[in-house]
């Protein structure tokens, strides 16, 4: 070896030789034994974390604990599409409103403006499974501008649901007015100012809220009802008291407009939107958390990068998905009214807080808040001879999807317990508002002119493309191609029904 080799190589040793050493410490660090040292103990293993684990993620991978950079990646993407998916599950209900109160501009129904369904809610507009038999009136209540007064027809029935969909009050028949009409005074949050004498007076969390009630046919007829609401409703600032201005209606029958939230990304806009207008106080710290973990925070831009745009793409399908397996095939024995068949419950437990032993039944609360408008505890009391009671079926009696290609039979037995009327709904598993038929109401029901009774009391309904000959007045289209879905409403319900003496049959589908 020359000088000059060996200078050379000398050179080389000492530029390479830290590299190396460090390279051979890391690689027998990671297969050493750490040595006992005198404060040494038996460590427990279940305490530990193995180098290499093997999840539903992939391998994840660690030195002596520490997660390596592609584990690291790999939880925090995860974490960030559970949360995704969780925000999606625990905030359908708000963004839901969002999107009703986008219709309700879109038609005019702001602002003290009030729509009214004059001949009855058809299939033309989109809201989460209505009925038909009730005379709806609805409109948007911002509190931004001061108190707001609401003068409510007598014999009606409504309530109030803040913009997080949580109940507020209801009004008429089973609110504070008892059907008898009344002035209702709302306030906005942390409202300081004085307040007047001569009102129903509500203290909702939110400024932007849904008020909606429902009159009733006499003697079959609709118009009664309307004319009362005409005649008595009117909505005004408290400072308008004075000198009301005049009420304004829009006839909402027959328009084809949308109060549905949407399953893309836009859901993370929606419920943002949401927040950035409302009080923090309005929802609970662990939600509000979870929303500002997605980047979600009042005071502050939604703008997520790329990467979490795509993982909340994906979540939202996923949140999605799951919504539907809990709506559609629930796994709680406590969603079916019987056991082994279809009939399932919309407030599980009888809660419209969906509570349970002291436990929020989340499932419960998907299930309802993805398939409703909204919620009072009118609604899930059961109360023999008043109010109302619901009875979903997703499948038939053989526990497949219903098939709108297909014919079905269903027989209610003799002395159906509803005092004052019962009906079947059929809805679109897609939009889960009422199905577009030739039918401008996809019902059948006791008041259903012409309807056809079995000379044993009882009642068959049937759902099919076409009506089987004879039977037109006890049938509900359905349609080729499309999945469908139906509840059995019963207004003013009787003891049998809270019994389970008498039970609904199954859908059987025509061989």
């Amino acid at each position: 070896m020359t000088d000059s080799t060996r200078k050379f190589a000398h050179c080389l040793w000492n530029a390479l030789a830290p590299a190396l050493v460090c390279s051979l410490a890391v690689t027998t660090s990671w297969a050493q034994t750490p040595p006992k040292m005198k404060m040494t103990t038996d460590i427990p293993p279940d305490i530990t974390t193995p180098d290499k684990v093997k999840t539903r993620l992939g391998e994840l991978k660690f030195f002596d604990g520490y997660p390596d950079k592609e584990t690291v990646d790999k939880v925090y993407d995860n974490l960030d599409f559970q949360r995704g998916v969780d925000v999606f599950l625990n905030t359908l209900s708000g963004t839901s409103l969002v999107a009703f109160r986008r219709g309700m501009r879109e038609v005019g129904c702001v602002e003290g403006t009030v729509g009214i369904y004059e001949t009855l809610m058809d299939s033309k507009s989109l809201f989460l499974t209505p009925n038909t038999d009730t005379i709806y009136a609805m409109t948007w209540v911002d509190l931004k501008k001061g108190p707001v007064v609401i003068e409510l027809p007598p014999e009606v029935l409504g309530m109030m649901d803040d913009f997080w969909f949580h109940y507020v009050t209801d009004l008429g028949l089973v609110g504070p007015d008892h059907g008898k009409g009344g002035k209702y005074l709302f306030l906005p949050p942390g409202y300081k100012g004085e307040i007047p004498q001569g009102y129903f007076v509500v203290k909702p969390d939110t400024y932007s809220n849904l008020v909606f009630w429902r009159g009733f046919k006499v003697k079959g007829k609709v118009e009664p009802a309307v004319e009362s609401m005409h005649k008595y409703t009117r909505i005004y600032l408290l400072s308008q008291a004075a000198n009301p201005p005049e009420q304004k209606f829009v006839n909402l029958s027959g328009k084809a407009f949308n109060t549905i939230g949407g399953n893309t990304y836009k859901f993370y806009e929606d419920v943002n939107e949401l927040v950035q207008e409302e009080p923090t106080e309005s929802q609970s710290p662990e939600l509000l958390g979870q929303l500002a973990a997605i980047g979600i925070q009042k005071g502050k831009p939604f703008t997520p990068d790329e990467r979490m745009k795509k993982i909340l793409t994906d979540a939202v399908a996923v949140g999605n998905a799951t919504a539907r397996a809990i709506s559609y095939r629930p796994r709680d024995p406590q969603v079916y009214f019987y056991p082994g068949k279809a009939w399932s419950t919309p407030f599980v437990g009888g809660s419209y807080l969906f509570l349970g032993d002291g436990a929020r039944l989340l499932d419960a609360r998907t299930m309802f808040f993805y398939n409703a408008t909204g919620v009072t505890p009118a609604m899930a009391l059961q109360m023999v001879g008043k109010g109302s009671q619901y009875a979903l079926a997703f499948v038939d009696a053989d526990k497949n999807y219903l098939d709108g290609s297909k014919t079905y039979k269903l027989t209610l037995p003799p002395n159906v317990p509803a005092a004052e009327f019962w009906s079947f709904v059929v809805y679109d598993t897609q939009t889960r508002s009422e199905l577009q038929t030739d039918q401008p109401f996809p019902a059948v029901g006791s008041n259903t002119e012409g309807l056809q009774k079995n000379t044993d009391g009882s009642y068959d309904v049937y759902f099919g493309p076409k009506a089987p000959a004879g039977k037109e007045s006890n049938w509900i289209q359905t349609v080729p191609g499309k999945s469908w879905f139906t509840c059995l409403r019963l207004y003013s319900p009787l003891e049998p029904w809270f019994n389970k003496t008498w039970k609904p049959g199954e859908i059987e589908l025509l061989k």
